[in-house]
């Protein structure tokens, strides 16, 4: 008995596991992150390493192109043209967060799960500077999709 209470207990952590960001942590890759080019902006998407909501990851698109996914524990970056940007995750609604990117500048965007009707859903709102820097600290790396 005890010894399939573990065995539960060990597939129901690997379970909610299973979703979280894997890649290198963000100490890792900071000095190969390349400097911005002229005209552009970057925008950092984070979610924090919450199991709340883990399954829920749906992808990222800024001005309607796929960028990456909001996985839990991760983070990712784009470089882009200044200008005003457009980013949204989509579940059972579309959730957006609008903004303008001066050249130059670094935004930080929290992918965050929230309750929905029938399933969750995946809120994006842009966070201060020091404090997303922080949280990011602590994330991993996730696939970064190019332009």
């Amino acid at each position: 008995m005890k010894r399939r209470l573990a065995l539960a207990a060990t597939l129901a952590a690997a379970a909610l596991f299973a979703g979280c960001a894997s890649g290198p942590k963000y100490a890792e890759v900071a000095k190969s992150i390349p400097t911005l080019k002229a005209g552009e902006g970057r925008i950092y998407f984070f979610r924090s390493s919450s199991m709340f909501g883990a399954a829920i990851q749906p992808e990222i698109k800024l001005n309607d192109q796929v960028v990456g996914s909001s996985q839990p524990g991760g983070f990712f970056y784009v470089d882009r043209p200044a200008g005003k940007h457009v980013a949204s995750a989509s579940t059972e609604t579309e959730k957006t967060a609008s903004f303008q990117l001066d050249a130059g500048e670094t935004k930080y965007l929290r992918t965050s799960p929230s309750f929905g009707v029938l399933v969750g859903r995946i809120v994006i709102e842009i966070e201060e500077p020091a404090k997303a820097k922080a949280e990011i600290e602590g994330l991993s790396l996730t696939t970064l999709t190019k332009k």
